[in-house]
């Protein structure tokens, strides 16, 4: 892989990174508004760790499975709808209280991790966008799983760095929320049943 194709290849997810905020984005500030942003690093974690595998997935021909099962996409899609709901709902009618005990040494980054991995891996096709997007900057006369490494690895840090950036961004321009903790409840309560909407509007129409 030459420096020229490398730098196409940043300058194209630099492009596709520059669209609104996704259900990841989205769960990122609100977990960094409620936990604050570097306890929220473990719910980047999972989502980087859910692109992994898809990427992962892709690489191994995945994609072809996934683009011809139409019920697999969609149960794997709803599946993350119904959780971000669920969570959503019980961040958003959580006592005031609570946010004392969720605060950095109460709420588990298991906990924060899973949200990230199950939003993340709720949109079956990123194997789909991986398999398309890798094999443009490929040179095929190269090993290949080098040159996948190289690629993914640019995605994850991008991706990381974009979150971090994200969440931290949110946490200064509204961090006067958490002197409310019933608002702020309700806020990240709302932004994750945002995410929730933003993932079901994807489309999983493999026709």
């Amino acid at each position: 892989m030459t420096l020229e194709i490398y730098l196409a290849y940043l300058a194209v997810i630099a492009i596709f990174f520059a669209s609104p905020p996704g259900p990841s984005q989205v769960l990122m500030i609100s977990n960094s508004l409620r936990h604050g942003w570097r306890r929220s690093t473990a719910t980047i974690a999972g989502d980087l760790t859910a692109n992994t595998f898809q990427m992962l997935a892709a690489g191994f021909g995945l994609a072809v499975l996934v683009s011809n099962s139409a019920t697999m996409m969609g149960v794997i899609k709803w599946a993350g709808v119904a959780y971000l709901v669920y969570v959503g709902i019980r961040t958003f009618r959580a006592p005031p209280a609570s946010l004392e005990r969720s605060g950095s040494a109460g709420v588990p980054a298991r906990r924060l991790f899973f949200q990230g991995f199950a939003t993340s891996a709720s949109n079956p096709k990123a194997v789909l966008f991986f398999a398309a997007l890798f094999p443009q900057f490929i040179d095929p006369v190269l090993p290949i799983w080098p040159q996948l490494l190289v690629l993914g690895a640019t995605y994850l840090v991008v991706d990381g760095v974009l979150l971090v950036a994200w969440g931290a961004g949110a946490e200064r321009a509204f961090g006067r929320l958490r002197r409310n903790a019933g608002l702020l409840n309700r806020v990240s309560g709302s932004m994750m049943i945002g995410a929730a909407g933003l993932l079901a509007m994807k489309n999983v129409d493999v026709r």
